[in-house]
């Protein structure tokens, strides 16, 4: 059994993994900021409003160490809280891409902390955790190799980045280019866990890893299900049994592109969180939020383990 959680965390991304191993793999983390909000930002549910946070959420299902964490890219609202996640968690592995995104000293933070990303560029250089740079096709022990060199282990194959993408993503200051896009597989079941990933990193991937990515279980929707996601025929190939949307305004969200072709997807704006169970070749879906449960189905159950209402299982 492995379980999946894709967090309610505003415009950002978080989820993990506990795989069958035992071991936690984390990608990507937000805070969860709270903040003054538009009210046209919101529609369906309203979860927007009430985002979790990654380290109280982990604290919540007993989680003292991270076997690996994933920065998809370089960007802030994939590394809100990454201090503090790696000040509460002992975390032994870390997988970076080779970007050389430099911040301005004196703009703006906003809402994210200057803290956090000196943090990430000092752990980038330190010698107390593993930093993997990881391009696709890679393999390696425990992610995708047991001990014996054999297919498995925790399931985690890359599909992107590239070399090439990521010297391209470089170039042009266009880091969503450069991010991780991982395929995981277990129980005979596919997840894609999509990043920002954009047009050029979804052509190399339907030319070089199509059959990887042909009818897929879960699709963790690049770009937050946002419209600059994918590329205009990667729906067609992937044809995902179920989608997940994280948080953006409407307006950005590319809900045609699936409603044209009759597939699923829930957003964290009507779910909040969504946990994912994988057991005996199938996929049991929970969310943490009873209302949306109760109008998925009439038939829903609290499940003490996940902390959330089972909705359908495909």
């Amino acid at each position: 059994m492995s379980t999946i959680h894709f967090l309610n965390v505003n415009d950002g991304d978080c989820s993990w993994i506990k795989h069958e191993s035992g071991r936690i793999t984390v990608i990507d983390v937000s805070a969860a900021n709270e903040e003054s909000l538009n009210e046209a930002e919101f529609s369906n549910h309203q979860q927007k409003k009430h985002p979790v946070n990654p380290i109280t959420y982990l604290n919540d299902f007993n989680v003292c160490s991270i076997f690996r964490f994933i920065l998809t890219h370089p960007d802030m609202d994939h590394m809100d809280g990454i201090k503090r996640l790696f000040e509460s968690f002992n975390v032994v592995n870390f997988w970076d891409t080779a970007n050389k995104k430099v911040m301005d000293e004196n703009s703006s933070w906003g809402k994210y902390k200057k803290d956090d990303w000196d943090f990430y560029q000092e752990i980038r250089k330190s010698c107390e955790l593993t930093v993997l740079y990881n391009y696709a096709g890679n393999k390696g022990k425990y992610y995708n190799q047991d001990e014996n060199g054999k297919d498995g282990s925790d399931g985690l194959y890359i599909l992107a980045p590239t070399e090439k993408l990521v010297k391209e993503a470089n170039e042009s200051k266009e880091y969503n280019d450069c991010s991780y896009v991982i395929l995981y597989r277990t129980h005979g079941k596919k997840i894609v866990f999509a990043g920002d990933s954009a047009e050029k990193t979804w052509n190399y991937i339907l030319e070089k890893h199509k059959e990887d990515v042909t009818d897929v279980d879960i699709l963790l929707a690049p770009h937050h299900g946002r419209k600059t996601g994918g590329n205009r025929d990667y729906l067609d190939t992937l044809k995902p049994k179920l989608t997940l949307f994280g948080n953006a305004k409407s307006e950005y969200l590319d809900y045609n592109a699936w409603n044209n072709r009759k597939l699923e997807h829930i957003t964290n704006n009507e779910a909040n969180c969504v946990i994912m169970n994988i057991i005996e070749n199938k996929i049991d879906i929970y969310v943490t939020y009873e209302i949306f449960a109760k109008e998925k189905n009439p038939d829903t159950f609290y499940a003490e383990d996940f902390k959330a209402w089972y909705i359908m299982t495909i």
